[in-house]
């Protein structure tokens, strides 16, 4: 469970990035606190999306992730935050990417800075000892 709570917070400051630095992805709403809730639900979404869609998009894609040599991620973390996009709005929440190249990018950002959120963050094992 913790290992869950913390990748969707290091999913919710990933976002949180992109948005801040990308102009073509957008999160509003009325407070400060209603856009952390709704930043929240985005990374849940997107963490749903990842674990559930991204796995058969790289299984279906395989042949051409090995033939790029692993570029063809970009392409499919892009598609997986336009489709957290789209779901966001089937479920009315304020949360918008305005294209592929966008989507590219953001999923490039994201990608780097829940990496980096990740590695800062325990990861709800024991820690070694030595």
């Amino acid at each position: 469970m913790k290992t869950f709570v913390f990748r969707t917070l290091a999913n919710a400051a990933a976002l949180a990035v992109a948005v801040w630095l990308l102009d073509g992805i957008t999160l509003t709403g009325h407070n400060t606190g209603h856009r952390a809730l709704t930043l929240i639900i985005v990374a849940l979404v997107f963490g749903v999306v990842n674990v559930l869609v991204k796995p058969l998009v790289q299984l279906l894609t395989l042949p051409l992730l090995i033939l790029t040599l692993g570029l063809l991620t970009l392409v499919v973390n892009a598609l997986m935050l336009l489709l957290t996009s789209w779901i966001c709005d089937l479920i009315d929440v304020p949360f918008h990417v305005s294209g592929f190249w966008t989507a590219v990018l953001g999923g490039l950002i994201v990608a780097v800075v829940s990496w980096a959120v990740s590695l800062a963050l325990p990861d709800g094992r024991p820690a070694e000892r030595a």
